[in-house]
């Protein structure tokens, strides 16, 4: 089944009037929270669409109002919807009770904690962040679970959240959305080493690009990178050194050294950056010439061979501008420290 609707998110300081759908009993949005809206009848536009059913519903006459969106809405259970999603801030009458539900102004900020579609939290996210129109795709299971999701026609990063033990929690979350509320997931993280000649080692640093939505400019990890949802581990190594670098490595090839759990908050751009991750590090010490590296330019800068006791020690006193998490890297150490005992009583037995 196919349908043509409008969606409408009301303001007024700074709240927006939420509808709770409990009355109808086949309803595709039973229980949940939305907005206020409708289906079209013959012959509307979006616009008059809009008007007619705020006004049924709410009672309410918009006098200021925005096209923002349309949002391909695809349930997995055989109903497609195409939503016209709408902003007022402007609005004259008497309120009305709604057969549809109840109705409710709750803080914007505390909309997030409704019983809402995981993919609203996507067009809430635009909504706040961006004034141009968007088309949004949103794909679901039939079961409440977000499948895929595209924004202007280009696929979204879509993560597992996890519980607080590593567990999938069964919950699949936009990128920017898990950012935004500070949700665990996993990451994946490869530190790419070579022995130097002082008998040590050195690390290969990436320096992230300029325009990276977090930590822009600062030296990073060798390669690193989310896990998709439904990936496996060592599946996003793989292809993350491979996009990132342009390294192409065998799973056998990376050594995996332990899971590290990291979050920090801060704020690029204007907007405060959640970062809350359950990360599987590996080492890679096969040949790399950085004049062979392809860098993915939207990630990374470029490239540098750091002698790793010197990279700690500028990381400690905080001279170098890294966003390294300093217990991962003396992980790294240690797993350097028992990689090279081990090759020394190696070469005993065989003498």
């Amino acid at each position: 089944m196919t349908g043509l609707s409008t969606l409408c998110y009301i303001e007024k300081d700074g709240k927006y009037l939420m509808l709770h759908r409990t009355v109808k009993k086949q309803d595709v949005n039973k229980d949940k929270w939305i907005g206020v809206g409708g289906h079209f009848e013959a012959d509307e536009s979006p616009e008059e669409c809009v008007l007619r059913e705020v006004k049924e519903e709410t009672g309410y006459t918009l006098t200021s109002y925005r096209y923002r969106g349309i949002v391909t809405f695809v349930s997995g259970n055989g109903v497609t919807e195409y939503m016209s999603l709408f902003t007022a801030d402007g609005f004259e009458g008497t309120p009305i009770p709604c057969d549809e539900g109840e109705l409710e102004w709750v803080d914007i900020d505390e909309v997030w904690k409704l019983n809402i579609w995981e993919g609203d939290k996507i067009f809430f996210r635009l909504l706040d962040e961006r004034e141009d129109f968007f088309s949004l795709k949103l794909v679901y299971d039939g079961h409440d679970r977000l499948v895929s999701a595209a924004l202007d026609g280009q696929p979204m990063e879509l993560f597992d959240i996890l519980n607080p033990d590593g567990s999938k929690s069964g919950i699949v979350r936009e990128r920017g959305v898990a950012h935004r509320e500070g949700s665990l997931h996993g990451t994946v993280h490869m530190w790419i080493v070579r022995l130097n000649e002082a008998g040590g080692y050195d690390v290969l640093l990436q320096k992230r690009s300029a325009c990276k939505d977090s930590n822009p400019g600062c030296y990073d990890i060798s390669s690193a990178g989310h896990i998709e949802a439904g990936d496996e581990p060592l599946t996003a190594a793989v292809r993350e050194m491979e996009e990132e670098l342009g390294l192409r490595v065998r799973p056998e090839e990376l050594t995996f050294i332990g899971v590290h759990r990291g979050a920090f908050e801060a704020e690029f751009y204007g907007r405060m950056f959640r970062d809350n991750e359950l990360s599987y590090v590996y080492l890679y010490t096969g040949p790399v010439d950085v004049a062979d590296l392809t860098l993915q330019e939207e990630e990374v800068e470029s490239v540098l061979w750091m002698d790793y006791e010197e990279c700690r020690q500028q990381v400690e006193a905080g001279t170098l501008a890294n966003c390294i998490y300093l217990d991962e890297f003396r992980m790294v150490g240690e797993a350097l420290e028992k990689q090279s005992s081990g090759q020394e009583n190696g070469r005993k037995k065989e003498e």
